[in-house]
């Protein structure tokens, strides 16, 4: 599989970088297990407040179904575009029951250093 290079692309979407997949997929398997507010700790993510963390659980609740573990085909859908200054990142989610589902994880990604910063948004149907 080639590597997907980050790349700042104001004018089109692109896919999630190779290098923040590993970082999403945590995020998601902290969600499946019932850490809504990413409290276990996921190095370069933002913990999540209980406002925001309520938030997902009720979208979560409303759509019913499990979160899956994101499988390969996930990055094939998810896209990620430059917003000059950081990236706005739309991960497609995966349910137990259905596979492929019409939930996203919402991000935003900007640059730490030589590092990235995560901040989760969001998970909802848009």
């Amino acid at each position: 599989m080639a590597t997907v290079p980050v790349v700042k692309d104001e004018h089109r979407q692109r896919p999630i970088p190779s290098e923040w997949r590993e970082t999403f997929r945590s995020v998601v398997e902290a969600f499946r297990f019932g850490d809504l507010r990413l409290s276990a700790g996921i190095e370069q993510v933002a913990p999540i407040n209980a406002g925001l963390a309520d938030h997902i659980a009720e979208n979560l609740k409303a759509y019913g179904g499990r979160l899956a573990r994101l499988p390969e085909e996930t990055w094939a859908t998810s896209v990620c575009q430059w917003q000059i200054g950081y990236w706005e990142v739309l991960v497609d989610l995966f349910t137990e029951e259905e596979g492929a589902a019409d939930l996203v994880l919402s991000a935003r990604v900007q640059e730490n250093g030589a590092r990235y910063a995560f901040e989760i948004l969001l998970v909802y149907v848009p």
